[in-house]
């Protein structure tokens, strides 16, 4: 009974951390804030979670569901994998709140180095490995030509996607639809070989 208990504490302060990091940015909210939209103590919260930053590292875990097994897109057709990869949505369910929580995590990770530096190791590496493994299979099948960077690869792949989550939300703006599918075939413009395989419908 005890651990239930222990188990539902938990999660109220994480839905309410969520909320309020959503809404009023990081920075802006307090544990003492936590706390009351959580109706958990702050002395239970600190059982939990030694500081903010702890408790802000594991909502964007929860976000980003890092729980989750993430699919491998891997067949035949190189474009259709990197199109699949860059639309992927973890954790669908919490988009919308994830959407308006990462330029909050952004800003605050900018300020704290410590913080941001086990964010890109817990949240943000996995999605960076996805995309160096895709490039690599490219190259092997011969559908984007050899020595490409991986690290300027994946930062050609990934900055419109951060470019969108920032400036899109402050702009209340939503961004082309078919982003991804831009991304992907101006990657290809620059680094393909013309042998990937269409899209099939």
């Amino acid at each position: 009974m005890a651990r239930q208990r222990s188990a539902q504490a938990h999660k109220k302060v994480v839905d309410a951390a969520v909320l309020l990091f959503s809404e009023r940015g990081i920075d802006a909210t307090s544990m003492d804030a936590i706390a009351e939209a959580s109706g958990v103590s702050k002395a239970t919260i600190y059982k939990h979670w030694p500081d903010k930053d702890a408790l802000c590292l594991e909502v964007m875990s929860y976000l980003h569901g890092v729980d989750e097994e993430q699919p491998v897109f891997d067949s035949d057709d190189f474009r259709a994998d990197l199109i699949a990869q860059l639309q992927y949505q973890p954790a669908a369910d919490r988009k919308a709140l994830r959407e308006k929580t990462v330029p909050h995590m952004i800003a605050y990770a900018s300020r704290n180095q410590v913080l941001g530096a086990a964010w890109r190791t817990r949240v943000i590496e996995p999605r960076r490995v996805a995309l160096a493994n895709i490039i690599k299979r490219g190259e092997k099948r011969g559908a984007l030509r050899h020595g490409i960077d991986p690290e300027v690869g994946i930062a050609l792949l990934l900055g419109p996607m951060m470019y969108r989550h920032v400036f899109s939300q402050k702009l209340g703006q939503k961004g082309p639809k078919d982003l991804e599918v831009q991304v992907a075939d101006a990657f290809l413009a620059a680094f393909g070989t013309g042998k990937q395989r269409p899209v099939r419908g």
